[in-house]
């Protein structure tokens, strides 16, 4: 027996750990993944005005931002009966839409491809594995090519989301009652051609090459299937009715689509930095650090639909909608992730044809003085869910789950392993020193543990200054 320990896992959002004990032919037996990050956001919400959540909470994730203000907003406006007119839901649609299509070119081309390619020879692509690398030298010359216009189309994909909401990250426009930007005849043919080009790299380019990655590494999709569980929240309205482009359900080891219940979300805190008590319901629960507790080894918690483990996701999106369910693996992940982008980039033109120009998309409400209430959407990673209490117009309990505490959550009280976890053990790995095996399963769930980025040179000194020129752009860091 022997441990691999990855510390930090890179290209993801934020910090990751992963210890996993391999057998004699270095088969892993048990896995444990770690949030290295706490950060406490539910806690000082409290006795802020319920409307400034949808701001602060967005400060969460710079990568996904918008599906915080989504279910904040969402939230506010259930407690106070207020329904957002179609305007709205459409502009939500395009500002929500835009970031799912950046998050997941983000995910396949910067943060998963160089599992499976030689980057350039320069910092920071070196130093790198180099296990098990299938593609010619002329593929991954593409791919690196790819690689780079990639960037290019995701500022692209940023700019939709700012002719809106105001900037991105962080946006400005999505409150408790709609959509307060106004958008223009103009803003509208804008996005429909930046909209053009954004479909044309996804259906040429990336169609290509997650087909390419595919056939490569055929094996892949019998590998990392965990549970084979999927949970889905619903997102992307296409009518004040309640109509989701992607329904919510649940499916349980690859099998059928069944109903979702938010009543059935628990979350337990045993292996967890928590002292707060588990098991509870989300609108129940605290989040109360407790670093020195015996046994925990994460500041994830582990949330739990019916007390069973659940992975969210592309994959779980696409399984409910019908639109892709050949399986459950990395390769699926991958599929799944690119069959949403078209979806939904096709989906973004037909939204754009309904706005109306110089139309108002916010319905005006008042304060909530007291209750409490969810709001629960989709972010690109999956289901992501904002439970609120307030009191004497402050807000009094907050909790939010996010998608990778779902994806990448420690064991839970009756000892069942969180679904990353799962989908690793069982995995022969076949370098110890370059386990590439382990990087392409965590990989393919795109975890997102926090936003906090720092820039270090190959020597390990870290940059507060610095410039980096894209595509002619300058950035300064």
């Amino acid at each position: 027996m022997a441990t691999i320990t990855i510390d930090p896992v890179t290209r993801i959002e934020g910090h990751m750990k992963i210890d996993v004990v391999v057998d004699s032919n270095n088969v892993v037996t048990s896995a444990k993944s770690s949030g290295t990050l706490y950060r406490g956001f539910e806690n000082f919400l409290i006795n802020r005005a319920p409307r400034d959540a949808a701001f602060i909470t967005q400060r969460i994730c710079g990568v996904c931002p918008v599906p915080h203000a989504v279910a904040s907003s969402k939230a506010i406006e259930t407690m106070l009966n207020v329904k957002p007119n179609l305007q709205a839901l459409l502009l939500r649609n395009l500002i929500q839409g835009s970031n799912f299509i950046d998050s997941n070119i983000l995910h396949f081309y910067h943060l998963t491809l160089m599992d499976y390619i030689k980057g350039p020879q320069i910092s920071p692509w070196i130093s790198g594995y180099e296990q098990d690398l299938r593609f010619t030298q002329s593929e991954t010359d593409s791919l690196n090519s790819n690689y780079i216009a990639a960037l290019g189309i995701r500022r692209k994909a940023h700019e939709m989301v700012a002719t809106i909401a105001g900037k991105m990250p962080h946006v400005a426009s999505i409150v408790a009652g709609g959509i307060t930007a106004i958008p223009s005849s103009s803003d509208i043919s804008s996005m429909k051609t930046t909209l053009s080009e954004i479909k044309s790299f996804i259906t040429s380019k990336y169609q290509n090459d997650v087909n390419l990655l595919a056939s490569k590494y055929s094996d892949y999709s019998k590998i990392g299937k965990g549970y084979g569980n999927l949970i889905s929240y619903g997102v992307f309205d296409t009518n004040t009715s309640g109509t989701l482009l992607f329904p919510s359900g649940t499916v349980l080891n690859g099998g059928s689509v069944s109903s979702f219940s938010e009543s059935q979300i628990t979350e337990d805190v045993k292996y967890s930095w928590y002292s707060s008590t588990s098991g509870l319901a989300p609108v129940s629960g605290a989040t109360t650090p407790n670093y020195s507790k015996s046994g925990a080894y994460t500041w994830l918690k582990a949330p739990r639909y019916n007390k069973t483990p659940y992975e969210a996701g592309p994959l779980a999106r696409t399984w409910m909608s019908g639109d892709y369910n050949k399986g459950i693996s990395v390769i699926d992940r991958h599929m799944a992730r690119y069959t949403e982008t078209n979806k939904i980039a096709t989906n973004m033109l037909n939204w754009l044809n309904s706005l109306s120009s110089g139309s108002s998309a916010y319905t005006k409400t008042g304060e909530p003085t007291s209750g409490n209430a969810s709001g629960v959407t989709e972010a690109p990673r999956g289901a992501i869910g904002h439970w609120v209490t307030v009191a004497n117009s402050k807000v009094s309990k907050y909790q939010i789950i996010t998608p990778t505490c779902w994806n990448a959550s420690p064991m839970d009280d009756s000892g069942n392993y969180g679904p990353i976890e799962k989908a690793i053990i069982g995995t022969k790995i076949a370098n110890a020193n370059q386990p590439v095996e382990l990087l392409r399963i965590i990989h393919s769930f795109d975890p997102c543990l926090g936003c906090s980025v720092h820039v270090i040179t190959p020597e390990g000194e870290e940059l507060s200054n610095f410039v980096v020129q894209l595509d002619g752009v300058k950035c300064n860091g």
